[in-house]
């Protein structure tokens, strides 16, 4: 795993497949996202490397309900105690109780997602807040939860307006340009979920994959966007 600085409050956590988001409000560090379900003593480490305690993670909000996001937050949980966020039609999915809406792939997606599907899979995980759109959670100065359909029916986005800072989760991607995330249940949905995000005033933008945007993020994803 390497873990890489975004701004000097932000840090990504980055593995095989796919990335994690540690913030820190002080001694609060609540992370956006929590790799597969062998990354915890990873994102531990990580959390010690920098300084900080991993006491500290008492809150993790998922961006979606597939493996490689969503995998090592009940180990991470259960050692401190953490809450379990999720949006509400995702959480079925994490939970175990439905199963992950399958992807309408496109031919050149299916090597891909083939590669993914080599990730552990992740066991069921109690989600301990079920999310809406609207909602702010208590971090970095107020995170607004931004629904976007179309990757996974509860897929969001987090939006801190005061830092100028947006997670996309999997909504949006970044592979030597932003573009569209990739394996979408639906396409339409999906392009507007695009869409809204590009749309909310941030300088920086957090992916679900590829290398964060640290100037001009919205420029970028209003232009890829169309």
């Amino acid at each position: 795993m390497d873990c890489v600085e975004v701004l000097p409050q932000l840090h990504m956590f980055r593995f095989r497949i796919g990335q994690a988001y540690l913030w820190r409000d002080g001694a609060d560090l609540p992370l956006v996202d929590a790799g597969d379900r062998h990354a915890a003593a990873a994102i531990e480490d990580g959390v010690r490397g920098l300084g900080l305690d991993p006491a500290g993670i008492r809150r993790i909000v998922l961006t979606h309900g597939h493996r490689d996001h969503y995998g090592a937050a009940q180990e991470l949980a259960d050692a401190y105690g953490a809450e379990i966020l999720a949006h509400r039609l995702d959480a079925p999915a994490v939970r175990g109780e439905q199963p992950v809406p399958e992807p309408v792939l496109f031919d050149w997606e299916r090597p891909l997602y083939a590669d993914g599907l080599t990730l552990p899979e992740a066991p069921p995980t109690r989600v301990d807040r079920e999310l809406t759109d609207g909602e702010e959670l208590p971090f970095g100065g107020g995170a607004r939860v931004v629904h976007t359909p179309g990757h996974t029916p509860g897929s969001i986005g987090i939006h801190l307006p005061r830092h100028r800072v947006l997670f996309t989760g999997d909504a949006v991607a970044r592979v030597d340009r932003v573009i569209l995330g990739v394996f979408n249940t639906d396409h339409a949905q999906a392009q507007a979920s695009f869409r809204r995000l590009a749309a909310l005033d941030h300088e920086v933008a957090c992916f679900g994959h590829g290398d964060p945007l640290t100037v001009d993020a919205a420029a970028a994803l209003r232009a890829a966007a169309g």
